[in-house]
């Protein structure tokens, strides 16, 4: 596969941690598996006009019908895209966390571990648009301007929550929430439902996704060799602790994971392997 990144709007900054494309031109049967990596966004990809992916899988369920457009929130399991033996193109804005309900003005949670259909959010002619577009830059064009559009309308962002994920990315791998408590003044279950709200999961899970995805970024530095000396940077209690956050956020040990870093692709917030 062949993935091209494009610049973000200085307007759009704020809400836009990475756009790309990817262009497959081979007619194999192969799957993406897909990481935890705490980033919702926003997906067109198509083949000859129609969905190019045959499923995506959990370990709960199984998504058969996957729309040409569509909004994805927070994953909280990793999944499996299986796709059909053809070419196709995706063109996918991967947004920063709190960014659903501060441009499209939903509560983030409605979208977790789910794929809707880009018109629910007043993007009725954008598929369209897309579907006939003639290449790449024309395709990031009309979702940027569809984004920018709806920045106009943009809600006040929780300051209070941006500021929480501002300290978690700061230094995942040691942040508690009763620092953040302490630090932003506020009760636990107010912070829980402001921040389930605008990121679509709870904040103790966010930081256990921003730790194993740091885990992923030093497995590549091939800076540690031993797992165990690897877990304790990470100031995980133990290994077994560690071994469990890898199992579950990528759907493989830690060790496996190690042998297949070489083909994992972490650039820009995503987190998948082949």
């Amino acid at each position: 596969m062949e993935f091209n990144v494009f610049p973000i709007p200085e307007a759009l900054r704020e809400y836009i941690e990475c756009i790309r494309t990817t262009e497959h031109d081979g007619t194999d049967r192969f799957a993406i598996n897909v990481c935890l990596n705490g980033l919702p966004g926003i997906v067109f990809q198509h083949s000859n006009g129609h969905s190019p992916i045959e499923n995506i899988v959990t370990r709960k369920h199984t998504a058969p019908a996957i729309p040409t457009l569509y909004v994805y929130g927070q994953m909280t399991e990793p999944g499996i895209m299986n796709h059909k033996p053809e070419p196709f193109t995706t063109t996918q804005v991967v947004l920063k966390p709190h960014a659903l309900q501060a441009l499209l003005g939903v509560n983030a949670s409605v979208v977790t571990n789910a794929c809707v259909e880009l018109r629910e959010f007043s993007a009725a002619q954008l598929n369209m648009k897309l579907l006939d577009a003639h290449n790449e830059q024309e395709r990031v064009n009309l979702l940027l301007g569809f984004l920018g559009a709806k920045l106009s309308q943009a809600q006040p962002p929780d300051r209070l929550v941006e500021e929480g994920l501002r300290l978690i990315h700061k230094n995942a791998t040691s942040i508690t929430v009763n620092y953040l408590l302490e630090r932003l003044n506020i009760s636990e279950r107010q912070f829980e439902k402001r921040f389930i709200q605008t990121v679509g999961i709870p904040p103790q899970f966010y930081i256990r996704i921003k730790r194993f995805n740091q885990a992923i970024r030093l497995i590549q530095t091939r800076q540690f060799e031993r797992l165990t000396d690897l877990a304790q940077s990470l100031n995980y209690y133990d290994q077994s602790h560690f071994i469990r956050d890898v199992k579950a956020f990528s759907g493989i040990t830690p060790k496996t994971l190690s042998q297949k870093v070489s083909e994992f692709e972490a650039a820009h917030g995503v987190y998948a392997y082949t």
